[in-house]
């Protein structure tokens, strides 16, 4: 049997590659024919626009990965089903169970590239992936000076900007105002902010500052103003992205700050929180589903298992957008969101090979 799991291991890795290989250059090509007026727009070099789709293909593959996993197990799957190599390898006392083992290891060795991917690896391409769309890509500009955000940093501070440029590290119309016993005792006004990295301050334009010390009002105003605050230049970003940029720890560390600061994108990066988990875990689903459902023959061959695991896979989409966007608009459980497709399909899966065994 060690035999038939190295070939079938090999079969599951090899056709998942090909698979990968097969339809990311033509997500590609289709990318480049309605953004290429864009990349002559702003005269971009090659370099750039090939840094952009090395980014491109971790950020849409790795949201893929477990659709491709299902479609190349039911494409091979049913192969060496017409081939009657399944049904020779059952007839010669194996269980159903058994068989199962090496798509197993395999789910099992893809679950863990994507586990770490989406975790560590794919976060850094998404900030820079996110960076050159918002830079070269948005059609306007108020696609991307995202607005309004208004945040509590600390018990007794908040902030308020009316918009944020993420390629500039700048936001405008800040306010930062600072209260003791909920009573106002400083409010620094400016039309924008930005962060200075070579000095590592923020620097003020127009800045105000009013300050109440007991009975008498302190007026301060300057043209340019540099001066240091105990929050981030990014905490002035309304962005949703901004939590897909950052690495599991990051994100969980990020996570508590914003719920302290009763961050209104909160239930957003919960979300993304358990998607970095949920997605690995539907490659092992959705591998069970696929064996189950092309293990055995059928008249149509391998064109009706093919079609029957592409309606699978618009089904599984459906209900993962479905509850991401249940999640993000209303204060639907996160978990429940990012789970919810998973549980879903793992009943289907269970019903279905219940079927298979026999």
């Amino acid at each position: 049997m060690k035999i038939l799991d190295l070939y079938i291991i090999k079969k599951f890795l090899l056709t998942f590659l090909m698979m990968f290989l097969l339809f990311i250059p033509i997500g590609i090509l289709v990318d480049v024919s309605e953004k290429i007026d864009k990349f002559k727009e702003h005269e971009l070099s090659l370099n750039q626009i090939l840094d952009y789709y090395s980014d491109f293909v971790w950020y849409y593959g790795y949201f893929l990965f477990p659709i491709f996993v299902f479609l190349s197990v039911i494409w091979f799957t049913s192969k060496l089903s017409s081939d009657s190599e399944i049904t020779a390898i059952l007839s010669s006392g194996i269980s159903f169970n058994r068989f199962l083992k090496p798509y197993i290891i395999s789910a099992t060795i893809i679950f863990l590239v994507s586990a770490f991917s989406g975790m560590f690896i794919v976060p850094e391409k998404n900030k820079s992936f996110n960076e050159f769309q918002y830079k070269y890509l948005s059609k306007n500009k108020k696609d991307r000076n995202l607005s309004n955000l208004y945040k509590q940093i600390s018990d007794n501070e908040f902030i308020y900007v009316s918009s944020y440029n993420p390629t500039r590290n700048q936001a405008y119309n800040f306010s930062h105002e600072l209260f003791n016993e909920n009573k106002l005792v400083e409010k620094i006004s400016a039309r924008n902010i930005r962060w200075v990295e070579e000095d590592s301050i923020f620097r003020l334009t127009d800045f105000f500052k009013r300050s109440f010390v007991k009975e008498t009002e302190v007026l301060e105003s300057r043209r340019i103003y540099d001066t240091l605050f105990n929050f981030n230049i990014n905490d002035l970003s309304s962005l949703k992205y901004q939590a897909k940029a950052l690495s599991f720890f990051e994100l969980n560390k990020f996570i508590e700050e914003e719920r302290a600061s009763g961050s209104p994108l909160l239930n957003d990066h919960l979300l993304e929180r358990n998607r970095r988990l949920s997605i690995p875990f539907s490659v092992l689903i959705l591998t069970l589903l696929a064996v189950s459902v092309s293990s055995f023959k059928r008249r149509g061959g391998i064109g009706l298992n093919l079609a029957f695991g592409i309606a699978l896979a618009f089904i599984f989409i459906f209900f993962d957008k479905f509850f991401s966007v249940l999640v993000v608009k209303s204060d639907f459980n996160a978990a429940l969101g990012a789970w919810g497709p998973n549980f879903v399909f793992l009943l289907i899966t269970l019903q279905i090979m219940k079927i298979a065994k026999k």
